[in-house]
């Protein structure tokens, strides 16, 4: 059955879909912009905009009562290659070493609000 998961602790969805849907077995995280919830401004650059979005994934996480460990999957999508090196250092400060999720990092023309990062997590329970 599928529950709509929402938490006031990561921004409120931007358009006709849910901060996350629980299916169950897996907890399906939609995209993350880098919006800080409490003043809906981004972060100045590639490393603070990649926490913010990992922290707003967290967050719905948690409302669904499962951690990043249990993350399986992420999608990150960058406006700019270039900035590979500095988000994944910040990536993989959210993660234990050795259980890291797979992942998909692909470059986009542009993200909504001209993000420079989004990050939509999948996480088994």
């Amino acid at each position: 059955m599928k529950k709509i998961i929402s938490t006031q602790n990561a921004p409120a969805a931007i358009g006709p879909y849910s901060q996350a849907i629980d299916l169950g077995s897996l907890i399906f995280v939609s995209g993350q912009l880098p919006l800080d919830p409490a003043t809906g401004a981004f972060p100045a650059d590639i490393s603070g905009q990649t926490k913010q979005s990992l922290t707003n994934a967290k967050a719905i996480l948690a409302e669904a009562g499962v951690s990043m460990d249990q993350v399986v999957k992420t999608t990150v999508f960058l406006k700019d290659m270039n900035d590979f090196a500095a988000m994944n250092a910040v990536y993989a400060t959210f993660f234990t070493e050795g259980s890291y999720p797979a992942r998909s990092a692909v470059e986009v023309a542009r993200l909504p609000k001209d993000a420079m990062v989004e990050i939509e997590v999948i996480a088994a329970k």
